[in-house]
């Protein structure tokens, strides 16, 4: 919300999660998924016209995955049907992210939670990686596998900043130690709110959230904070 806000715009989201929901959480209509349409290339289920040839015509069909929304773009991964190989398409889906990227201020990536993205490769050139744990002990321990593995395969990643979600009253002694104990000092902790709750519950737009939602200013307090360059976030 900051991001659109201060008219930095327009944004392109990318929900890269399988199990996409986050078209349902900014409140938007997701009716393809990129997912799909190259199941539907893979699988011939789509006739290109004479005269196009197929990486043009996959293009302009991925462009109608697009949700276009005031000052931000959604493009919604989800998943095909099959275990077909997409080494292919995803070459051209690659091409046409990068392209995309181009066109926008930022692009914001919403992986699936867990390393296997990492792994793949698939997060690369990265001028911010967020690493959002919960509030717990283990959340932390997991942060700090996520950073081995970004140093282990030497990932393009400028900078990292770890988030504590959903902290109740302030972090936990316990979840305070294991933190120092590994050296981390956390960009941000988000205050477990009950407003969120209300409106995810009620399948509400979070971006209808009041400025007065106590998630609502601790997220604004960090991007205000990363945009100004004042972050403490990890280098890499």
């Amino acid at each position: 919300p900051l991001l659109m806000k201060n008219g930095v715009g327009p944004i392109l989201a990318i929900d890269a999660d399988p199990n996409a929901n986050l078209g349902e959480s900014l409140g938007l209509d997701i009716k393809q998924t990129v997912g799909l349409v190259l199941d539907d290339f893979q699988k011939d289920k789509i006739k290109i016209p004479p005269g196009i040839n197929k990486q043009d015509y996959l293009e302009y069909k991925l462009n109608e995955a697009m949700v276009e929304a005031e000052g931000l773009d959604l493009l919604t991964m989800g998943r095909g049907e099959g275990p077909e190989c997409y080494c292919y398409p995803n070459l051209i889906l690659k091409k046409f992210v990068d392209t995309l990227a181009e066109n926008y201020a930022y692009m914001v990536m919403d992986n699936e939670a867990g390393m296997e993205h990492l792994s793949r490769r698939t997060t690369q050139n990265v001028d911010e990686l967020f690493i959002i744990s919960d509030h717990s002990v283990k959340g932390v321990r997991t942060v700090v596998r996520i950073r081995e593995l970004v140093a282990e395969l030497k990932l393009l990643v400028k900078r990292q900043s770890v988030i504590i979600n959903f902290v109740p009253d302030g972090l936990d002694p316990l979840v305070a130690e294991e933190l120092k104990k590994w050296g981390i000092n956390p960009t941000a902790t988000i205050p477990l709110d009950g407003e969120v709750y209300e409106y995810d519950l009620k399948l509400k737009p979070l971006l209808d959230l009041p400025d007065t939602s106590k998630a609502v200013r601790a997220v604004n307090d960090l991007m205000a904070k990363l945009l100004s360059g004042k972050s403490e976030s990890l280098a890499r």
